[in-house]
């Protein structure tokens, strides 16, 4: 295939808004990155959506919610191209939807990748999960593949992206990737600060790194059999939630601090479970902006860190650029997960295909 101009669009745990990226890929190289933009979730449909988290048979409420969604999303592609791609001819769109339940072999996304399709008149591929789950996979992460395609260093690299949930990467040239997800990233945050001060998430981490981590805490949590458990593994947003009734009492700072501490563990746990160390880890998501968090990776990690932008990503948009080239690789049947990135049974190209008439 030729390279063509891929859409990707991103909806991920945080639910803070949906994230767009222009790419022009063949599926496999990776030819040139265009621009992209995040379109922030009104707050009604924002509350819509955190409202069906959890629920995994589909009713009229969340049929409501799927449809509202998906024309949020037309109109996010809408504006981009108006924006920014009016430039490129738009051949393709990478749509995952917005994943509502996810406990393997079970999984949710709403998405309705037929009606945007009609709405923009552009093919979309969308469901990218449940072809994987359906033969024996976790379902997530996706993205590894992209992660692969990204670098071009001949020492094992990792790279971790912290949304609300965190997973991680290890790339060696020449080997498929191994990735799972580590632990929470900042959804408990989130929901903590959101809880105790009615804000959406700890500015660059400024709260946290006021506060002082509770050892007894975090020692009891990383008993946790996931955190023992070898990948490939996934998790929902809410898994850990519980954890949140163990430090109700804490003061904002200190609870916040445990809280960015247990990510920062559990990704360098993460490391241990891999064939080597890597030589760096490169930070990707929102999580990257929390300077406490940034902070305590560099203070544990056997290795350099750094963002994705020492790569020359945007570390915002990231996922939404790998969607696009997933997309690509779904519509020329290329694999989009392994056995050694969500144990699946054998390299499988997932994903549905929607055309526009």
């Amino acid at each position: 295939m030729e390279p063509i101009w891929s859409l990707g669009l991103m909806s991920g745990t945080s639910l803070d808004g949906v994230d767009a990226a222009w790419l022009r890929t063949d599926g496999q190289k990776i030819e040139e990155a265009g621009g992209g933009m995040m379109i922030p979730y009104p707050p009604s449909l924002r509350e819509k959506i955190r409202s069906i988290l959890g629920q995994r048979n589909i009713t009229e409420e969340i049929e409501e919610v799927e449809r509202e969604l998906t024309l949020f999303h037309a109109g996010v592609v809408k504006q981009v191209v108006k924006e920014i791609g009016s430039q490129h001819s738009l051949d393709l769109i990478g749509f995952p939807g917005q994943t509502i339940f996810h406990a393997p072999p079970e999984t949710r996304q709403i998405g309705d990748g037929k009606l945007l399709a009609q709405e923009v008149g552009v093919d979309v591929i969308y469901d990218f999960r449940t072809a994987d789950v359906a033969h024996g996979g976790q379902g997530a992460p996706l993205v590894p593949v992209f992660h692969q395609a990204l670098v071009a260093e001949d020492k094992p690299v990792a790279i971790v992206n912290v949304g609300g949930v965190a997973n991680i990467t290890w790339i060696q040239k020449g080997q498929l990737p191994m990735a799972w997800d580590s632990g929470p990233g900042g959804a408990l945050l989130d929901d903590w600060v959101l809880r105790k001060l009615g804000e959406p998430y700890d500015t660059d981490g400024q709260l946290a790194a006021h506060g002082i981590g509770d050892e007894e805490c975090l020692q009891q949590w990383l008993m946790h059999p996931y955190f023992a458990k070898v990948g490939p593994k996934s998790l929902d947003r809410d898994d850990f939630a519980a954890f949140l009734k163990d430090i109700e009492g804490f003061s904002p700072s200190d609870g916040a601090a445990t809280l960015v501490e247990l990510t920062a563990r559990t990704i360098i746990h993460a490391l241990a479970h891999m064939p080597e160390n890597p030589h760096k880890l490169y930070i990707t998501g929102g999580g990257r902006r929390n300077r406490h968090l940034m902070q305590r990776l560099a203070a544990l990690a056997p290795c350099a860190v750094d963002t994705v932008e020492a790569l020359k990503w945007n570390g915002d948009l990231l996922e939404a650029y790998a969607f696009a080239y997933l997309a690509a690789r779904v519509k020329v049947g290329l694999p989009t997960s392994f056995p050694t990135t969500t144990g699946v049974a054998y390299p499988l190209s997932g994903g549905q295909y929607a055309p526009c008439f």
